[in-house]
């Protein structure tokens, strides 16, 4: 007989007597109605210190996934193969060797602007900041080169000016050529040590000059 009398909760679906369920059901449309905030063990860590907000990181970016370059694998595997039968021929045959393959470019890697090299993504990124720096050196040492090699003033070798003692000398030493007998007043010594210091030279050289 009590359980024909039970009705159930429109709002959760259990049953009840009519007396429970006036009770009931006013409390129980206020407890499933009520939105509940999702617990946040973080915050109440945080509650109390000095650290009162937490920035929230950016969800990371998928990377997206690098193409498979298999089949250019397996064409380099297929010409390093036959270049290698065609030189164990022609060792066998005495022939000449063949020409070696050419060599294979892998897509994966990034070639640096400045020395045209490739390298993987990695190595890229360390090389060409300093192949950059190298460039930039390079460029400026060029310049100031150029720059004092065009301020440097050209300097044109003097020829010497010959003195009038000088010419009286040089007339002395081919008279006494000429005759084949030395002039008593002009010594050898001292001719040779005044040629040495202005550079001049006669272009004849006497047998009785130097006895």
């Amino acid at each position: 007989a009590r359980s024909q009398d039970l009705a159930p909760c429109t709002t959760c679906g259990r049953r009840f007597a009519q007396d429970v369920l006036l009770r009931h059901d006013p409390i129980c449309k206020k407890v499933f109605n009520k939105k509940r905030k999702p617990f946040s063990s973080l915050k109440q860590r945080l509650q109390g210190t000095e650290i009162t907000a937490v920035k929230k990181q950016p969800p990371q970016k998928k990377q997206p996934g690098k193409k498979s370059n298999w089949r250019q694998h397996h064409e380099d595997f297929i010409n390093t193969v036959q270049s290698a039968k065609q030189v164990t021929k022609a060792l066998k045959e005495g022939h000449p060797l063949p020409p070696p393959p050419p060599p294979s470019i892998n897509p994966d890697y990034i070639q640096c602007p400045h020395c045209s090299r490739r390298f993987n993504e990695a190595a890229a990124e360390r090389h060409m900041k300093f192949c950059e720096e190298q460039a930039a050196r390079h460029a400026f040492a060029a310049k100031t080169t150029r720059q004092a090699l065009g301020k440097q003033p050209v300097t044109q070798k003097k020829t010497p000016t010959l003195t009038a003692a000088v010419l009286s000398l040089q007339k002395r030493v081919q008279e006494g050529a000429n005759t084949g007998k030395p002039r008593p007043e002009t010594s050898p010594g001292i001719l040779q040590k005044t040629r040495k210091s202005l550079g001049v030279s006669t272009g004849k050289k006497s047998s009785g000059e130097f006895g």
